[in-house]
C-alpha cells in the first residue's frame, strides 16, 4: 500500500503535531510528485493548506490557555513567597514580645 494512501490525520492538538502532520503531507506529497500522480500532489496540496489554516487557528487558543496557565502559576509562586514573609513576620513579632 502506498505511503500516502492513509485515512485523514486526526486534527492537530498542538503546534508540534501540527508540524508533524505537516511533514507528512510534504513527504506525501514529494512521493507523489516523484510518481508523476499531479493529481493526488493537488489533492494532498489542498489538505495541507486546510492543515496551515486549522493550525494558525489552534495557535491563539493555545497562546491563550499558556497564558492563563502561566498567570495561575505565578500567581501560586507569588502567593507561597507570600506566606512564607508572613510566616517570617510572625516569627519577628513572636520573638520581639
Amino acid at each position: 500500500m502506498p505511503a500516502f494512501a492513509q485515512t485523514p490525520p486526526p486534527e492537530p492538538v498542538d503546534a508540534a503535531d501540527c508540524k508533524a502532520q505537516e511533514a507528512v503531507l510534504e513527504r506525501d506529497m514529494a512521493l507523489a510528485r516523484s510518481r508523476g500522480q499531479m493529481l493526488r500532489r493537488r489533492e494532498l496540496g489542498e489538505e495541507l493548506a486546510a492543515l496551515q489554516t486549522r493550525c494558525v487557528a489552534l495557535a491563539p487558543a493555545q497562546g491563550r490557555a499558556a497564558r492563563i496557565e502561566k498567570l495561575e502559576q505565578e500567581i501560586r509562586t507569588l502567593r507561597a513567597e507570600l506566606e512564607r514573609a508572613e510566616e517570617q513576620l510572625r516569627g519577628l513579632k513572636a520573638e520581639s514580645h
